[in-house]
């Protein structure tokens, strides 16, 4: 059984009503601002680009983040519009995640013909 498995087949839905409407080659803001709009055609709870601090050593940090969605208050939502995705942007979906304290995290790319999509895992997550 996967962890918030109803939750993030909605917002892989909602990606995917986003991709078969505008295709791609659009910049990655067009594709956030399509998917906040399908969010609430479909009742879909976030926040987007909520700023989180990171933690060093048990330390708060001056730098933050913001993923590009948090929905459902437990899972991080990065998007991405590039032709292939990479270890890199895993990363950056788990690291958000990890900081979060969330176990899942979700990495949408609209820049291929066909939506992508990675459900990462973040064991250490409490949400």
């Amino acid at each position: 059984m996967l962890i918030h498995e109803t939750e993030t087949y909605r917002i892989i839905g909602a990606a995917m009503e986003v991709h078969k409407t505008l295709g791609c080659g659009f910049t990655e803001k067009v594709y956030q601002d399509a998917l906040e709009k399908e969010f609430l055609l479909q009742g879909i709870p976030y926040v987007r680009e909520c700023s989180m601090q990171v933690s060093y050593k048990n330390e708060m940090l001056t730098s933050t983040f913001a993923p590009d969605y948090v929905c459902y208050d437990n899972i991080i939502v990065e998007l991405k519009a590039v032709e292939e995705l990479s270890g890199m942007h895993e990363s950056q979906a788990i690291n958000y995640a990890h900081v979060a304290d969330m176990k899942v995290a979700l990495l949408i790319n609209f820049g291929t013909e066909s939506l992508e999509h990675k459900r990462l895992y973040n064991p250490q997550g409490t949400k």
